[in-house]
């Protein structure tokens, strides 16, 4: 399963719990085929057949294709040279 580090906690959490955010909202995490990418999204809620994560009050939703190529996989947050959050996926520690 998907890890969340202390700081992607943390940053998830912010996202989410934003004074115009749904209760339950969280941070959806999708494959995007035509741009071979993944995507990110605040949504108010899974949408059906979603994994859904909840580390600590931090709500992941993932698609099932993101869960897979994301289940031994850790997700963190740093701070781009701009000052702008950026998260990043990576190994699990071991």
């Amino acid at each position: 399963m998907l890890m969340l580090t202390d700081p992607a906690v943390t940053a998830v959490r912010n996202l989410t719990h934003q004074p115009n955010a749904p209760e339950g909202a969280g941070l959806r995490i999708a494959t995007d085929p035509t741009r071979g990418a993944l995507t990110l999204t605040v949504t108010p809620a899974p949408w059906t057949g979603d994994a859904v994560i909840d580390t600590e009050g931090a709500r992941l939703f993932l698609d099932a294709e993101a869960a897979t190529m994301l289940d031994d996989k850790a997700l963190d947050v740093a701070t781009d040279a701009e000052g702008r959050m950026e998260f990043r996926v990576g190994e699990q520690p071991v």
